[in-house]
Parts: C-alpha cells; sequence; structure tokens
C-alpha cells in the first residue's frame, strides 16, 4: 500500500444519492462526482461528494447497486471562481465495491495542524475546538482538512501550535448552517472530520 495513503484512509458504506455528473479531466483521464448517503446511529444522513475516475464507475452499473462501500481519501480544493464554499472537500474514490452491510463512516487522518486551534463553546456550554489539518501526497500537494473535536479532547487541542504532529480517527460529516450575506440568507454546507480519538503523531 503506498504510505502516503495510510496518512489518509477514508471508508464509507452508505446509498447513492445521485447520478454521476462529469467534473473535469486531469492528465487524460475523465473523473465524475456523485453524492452518496451515508446514515449514523442517530439516524441523520451525512450526504458525502464522491470524485471517481471514468475507468473505476465504468467497472460496474453504479445506479443499479443497492448500497456501496467506497474506500479512498479525503481531498481538498480551494474554490476561486466565487461560487459555493471557498474550500471544497471530496473523497476520493481508490475503489467501489457491493455492500449489503449497515451504513459505516470511517476516517483515519495524519498529519500537521496549519491554522492555529479555536477553542469555543457550544451555546449548551460544552468545549469544542476547531482545527485545520494538513496532509502531504504526491507531486508535492497537500489537502487541507477541516475537523472538529469535543470535550476534553477539545481543549487538549486547544493548546496544539501551529506545526504539531497528530492523528485523528473519526468521521467525515456534512452541516449545514446559515450565513448572512449583503442582506441575504443563504444555506450552506460544511463538510469536516468529527474526531472520535485523537493522539500526537
Amino acid at each position: 500500500m503506498d504510505e502516503k495513503w495510510t496518512n489518509n484512509v477514508v471508508e464509507l458504506t452508505g446509498t447513492l444519492g445521485g447520478r454521476p455528473i462529469f467534473s473535469h479531466v486531469s492528465r487524460e483521464e475523465s473523473y465524475y462526482v456523485f453524492p452518496l448517503e451515508v446514515r449514523r446511529l442517530s439516524g441523520v444522513a451525512d450526504t458525502l461528494n464522491i470524485m471517481a475516475r471514468q475507468k473505476l464507475l465504468g467497472q460496474m452499473e453504479l445506479e443499479s447497486l443497492p448500497k456501496i462501500t467506497v474506500r479512498g481519501e479525503l481531498r481538498s480544493f480551494n474554490n476561486k471562481t466565487g461560487n459555493g464554499n471557498r474550500l471544497v472537500i471530496t473523497v476520493f474514490a481508490r475503489s467501489i465495491m457491493l455492500c449489503d452491510g449497515p451504513d459505516a463512516n470511517h476516517a483515519t487522518l495524519r498529519g500537521v495542524i496549519c491554522k492555529p486551534p479555536n477553542l469555543r463553546q457550544t451555546p449548551m456550554g460544552r468545549e469544542i475546538c476547531d482545527l485545520m489539518l494538513a496532509i502531504n501526497r504526491r507531486y508535492g500537494r497537500s489537502d487541507y482538512l477541516p475537523c472538529i473535536t469535543w470535550g476534553k479532547n477539545a481543549i487538549e487541542a486547544g493548546k496544539w501550535s501551529v506545526g504539531t504532529a497528530v492523528e485523528f480517527t473519526g468521521r467525515a460529516q456534512s452541516r449545514t448552517y446559515i450565513k448572512q450575506e449583503d442582506g441575504h440568507v443563504t444555506e450552506k454546507t460544511a463538510f469536516e472530520v468529527s474526531v472520535v480519538a485523537q493522539a500526537l503523531a
């Protein structure tokens, strides 16, 4: 297995939320994006965008599958068009398989803190810490992934500095929020990793 890939591993099991749509061409390969709906134990569904090579999608009739498992890595892209979120997060699929098991959402990330942690409290008084994790990958590029951690973990993470090497396990999630821009209220979706366990790497 690619050593760099072990720094960024995501495995999702869920149901297809829409048809694959053409995204772009890179290195003479076509890429498509489709939504995958993954339910939590609470019943709430996270809708995560999957990026896959046409060659991978061509190996199966994706739309006919009742449930699939996607294994890959989280990727970030800086959207400079001004439309949609500035930081675009997708799951780059390395494999797609038929699955009849329960929904699942597991992420393991190893990287460094690249922005000062933001420790705060929710309206209910619970500690939460917002983190930005940088993970190197091939060709000298890096992925920048928003992460959140809670409670005692949040208090610990709030003491970290930029450059701290860490390892996270948790889940990739989508979260809707309301934003006011130029007097207009719009609903947006943020993608992040909810950290369950953390350690210094």
